[in-house]
């Protein structure tokens, strides 16, 4: 029989003990923790329609009108039966918005990173991805069969000298970032990264799982942003973050998503989402041009933090880190803050370096500045005592 409880204490040792919590999501960036009110600075609904009432009610209204999205299972994956019309209208909608040839739907991020590169790549190939990946690029990566290399974080220099020695010894060569990295907030220059995939013809893959709905004119991303959506060959959206729903989706050529729907083993293999997702996904994503208040609101949020903590050399992002180091040090100062009424949960290795344990504030579009400026003072202050 197996028996985990030496690593289990092994792991509460080092202070990387996890455990599952209950957290019910409240109005105005506020939730319910262990009976108690918090401002919830965890959360990754960054434009805060997760909890917005009108938009609820507006698409009740249409689950009323159009009974068949009541459907809480689909009872087959997408290539059988459960690949509805609310599948095929959400991935046109997306195919008009990005300008692509097509759009293709996953059950997360997490099956869209995990599935498209071992789908396509083989032996004769490299994958050059970005020291800091998101876990599942990383597993998609460890899933194929091509070689692989990590570049230094955001070291473009870095990346070019692998691609000068490398490039010439491979069939294809992609190179795989996130547009904003998820545990420090910070930015890919994605201009320099087009210019690479050209110059040394390669397929540039961006994630733009914490960027989609909340950053860009329509909330196309940071690639809108920064003017390359049509120079990004494989580009990944999830709708859990910003855009308060579930799955993900990738656009791209008609060709790569034919190749998809025949070999990505995470879309083959697994059941399709109810129609009702798809329905509220659709909606969403249909609304996603409009949400323009909300990403003013985050964005004067993100500008007043950075005014506060210019010093620390935090970026104009809604990543706020807070760099701790030692683990036990990140789970005290996590345990104050909730104390006082903030829901800040500590990050800890494998999910960043050893060393390097922090608190991670996500801003939202409906938290009021005083409050998150009252927190930040706290978070300082006793981050400063836990030094002494």
């Amino acid at each position: 029989m197996l028996d985990f409880k030496k690593q289990l204490a092994q792991i509460s040792e080092e202070g990387l003990q996890r455990n599952l919590r209950s957290v019910a999501h409240l109005k105005d960036g506020y939730c319910s923790f262990e009976g108690q009110k918090m401002l919830n600075l965890s959360s990754n609904d960054y434009l805060g329609l997760a909890t917005y009432e009108p938009l609820k009610l507006e698409f009740t209204k249409q689950l009323l009108e159009n009974p068949e999205w009541l459907q809480f299972g689909s009872s087959s994956s997408r290539l059988l039966t459960g690949n509805s019309n609310l599948y095929d209208e959400t991935e046109g909608l997306l195919k008009h918005l990005y300008g692509a040839e097509a759009a293709l739907f996953f059950n997360s991020g997490y099956h869209a990173n995990a599935g498209i590169l071992p789908a396509i790549s083989g032996k004769e190939d490299l994958i050059l991805s970005d020291k800091l990946c998101h876990a599942s690029i990383i597993d998609g990566i460890r899933l194929s069969n091509a070689e692989q290399i990590r570049y230094r974080h955001l070291d473009y220099e870095h990346l070019e000298s692998i691609l000068q020695k490398k490039r010439s010894s491979y069939n294809n060569v992609f190179i795989v970032s996130e547009s904003i990295f998820s545990m420090d907030g910070d930015e890919a220059d994605l201009g320099i990264l087009v210019q690479l995939k050209q110059k040394y013809d390669a397929i540039l893959y961006v994630d733009e799982a914490h960027a989609v709905g909340a950053v860009g004119e329509n909330g196309l991303g940071l690639c809108e942003l920064q003017g390359v959506v049509s120079d990004i060959d494989i580009l990944v959206g999830t709708m859990g973050k910003a855009l308060a729903s579930v799955g993900a989706y990738a656009v791209f050529s008609k060709d790569l998503q034919q190749m998809l729907i025949n070999k990505a083993r995470t879309l083959l293999f697994t059941t399709a989402l109810p129609a009702v997702n798809m329905a509220w996904s659709m909606f969403i994503i249909r609304r996603m041009p409009s949400f323009k208040i909300q990403r003013k609101q985050l964005l004067d949020l993100c500008i007043k933090t950075k005014e506060v903590l210019y010093n620390s050399g935090l970026h104009q992002g809604f990543i706020v880190p807070f760099i701790v180091g030692e683990n036990s040090a990140a789970v005290q100062l996590s345990l104050y803050l909730q104390k006082k009424g903030y829901l800040v949960f500590p990050i800890r290795p494998p999910t960043v370096p050893a060393g390097t344990a922090r608190l991670r504030l996500s801003l939202t579009a409906n938290i009021k500045e005083a409050e998150l400026l009252k927190a930040i003072d706290i978070i300082n202050t006793e981050k400063q005592r836990l030094r002494q």
